[in-house]
């Protein structure tokens, strides 16, 4: 070796020796350090002198080539730059030779490198995961497929159901409405007052308020959509879901399921809705069922009257249910008041009627012998799957 080299004060560790520039004659050039302390000359005017700042602009550009398509190419890059071994860990280890002036810049570059190459290699990784089909066959293909579950309609369906069957059979006909009800055709136009009790907070769940907008307290709002564009006579059934703001108990919830009815026409009587009330209490829980109308107050009606049926869960014995008393109240009933007929635009003079609604709820409990009201919304299949064969 020439007795003019001259070493430069840095050296790096690259691609497992160690690196020299030097410069002799006028003649650059770099000396390689095995790791069995062999040295190797290169000499060449055109070489570059070697600095751990080419390294690391080189492993960045080769980094940023660098594609695999397989796992086999992904683990040569591991090996390359991401493991124990690889290069860019013996760069960190050779980083504490860097000049001191060197150091904040080569810091930076190195973290810059360290962060590119494990980026890339969860580039690689989703590149190479996207690219596999996983399709796997049963161990057996003679096995028989998986059996198919037939559902079954809820029992709250199921009574809904038979109810208005019941009622079709005697001409009724099936109206629908919305859900989020008006103050006008859920209170106003059924002669609720101001003040009434129903219209506070406490008692129903209003959406908004100024304009009142609501959740349904009752299938009732559906009459009066129904009387404003319909002249009489007029039968319809209203049922669907309704809300109030109730304590939730074996006996009452907070929603439940309605079905009311209406019945608007010449020369109509109390005494023709007691009949097709009982005729419907015969057809729905046996020709045995006792009922009775006990005198009420709803705004709508005049009269007004709660009906009740005998218990059919302990027939008429007492529990917890029918609070002991031996009778269920299964809905409301009476004459329409005049005033909500003239609120409809119907002439109150010439016609009158009679409307009913009842909890559908209640009357599954009956019919089921449920003792809790709120087994119908808790969703439990062991409940639920109780029902699959069992029809009115």
């Amino acid at each position: 070796m020439p007795e003019d080299v001259v070493f430069p004060a840095n050296k790096v560790f690259f691609h497992g020796c160690w690196v020299y520039p030097f410069v002799s004659g006028g003649c650059e050039g770099v000396i390689f350090f095995g790791k069995n302390q062999r040295k190797s000359y290169l000499y060449a005017p055109f070489i570059k002198l070697y600095c751990m700042q080419d390294i690391i602009r080189s492993l960045i550009q080769e980094i940023t080539q660098f594609e695999a398509d397989s796992q086999s190419g992904l683990e040569a890059f591991r090996a390359r730059f991401t493991n124990k071994k690889a290069v860019i860990n013996e760069l960190f280890e050779d980083f504490r030779n860097v000049p001191k002036e060197d150091k904040r810049e080569v810091g930076q570059m190195l973290n810059e490198l360290k962060t590119l190459a494990f980026e890339k290699l969860a580039t690689l990784q989703e590149l190479i995961e996207s690219k596999k089909v996983t399709y796997t066959l049963p161990h057996d293909l003679s096995l028989p497929g998986d059996a198919f579950v037939q559902g079954a309609r809820h029992p709250l369906a199921t009574v809904m159901n038979r109810i208005i069957h019941i009622f079709e059979q005697i001409g009724f006909e099936v109206a629908s409405g919305p859900e989020i009800e008006d103050d006008w055709h859920n209170f106003s136009a059924l002669n609720f007052q101001d003040n009434h009790p129903a219209r506070d907070m406490q008692d129903t769940f209003f959406v908004s308020v100024n304009p009142d907008f609501l959740l349904r307290t009752h299938t009732s709002s559906v009459q009066i959509r129904v009387m404003e564009k319909q002249k009489p006579p007029i039968r319809i059934l209203a049922p669907g879901r309704v809300y109030r703001n109730e304590a939730v108990s074996a006996r009452s919830h907070c929603f439940f399921h309605q079905v009311e009815g209406l019945y608007i026409d010449k020369d109509v009587s109390f005494a023709d809705m007691q009949q097709t009330l009982l005729y419907f209490a015969k057809a729905m829980f046996g020709e045995d069922v006792k009922i009775r109308l006990r005198p009420s107050y709803f705004p709508f009606t005049e009269i007004s009257a709660e009906m009740d049926v005998s218990c059919q869960i302990c027939k008429g014995d007492g529990c917890n249910v029918c609070k002991y008393t031996g009778w269920l109240e299964i809905m409301g009933c009476g004459m329409v008041d005049p005033n909500v007929l003239e609120n409809c635009g119907i002439d109150s003079s010439v016609y009158s009627g009679y409307a009913f609604g009842m909890g559908i709820d209640r009357l599954a409990m009956m019919t089921y012998k449920v003792p809790d009201l709120r087994m119908f919304s808790q969703n439990d299949i062991r409940f639920l799957k109780q029902f699959e064969k069992m029809e009115l």
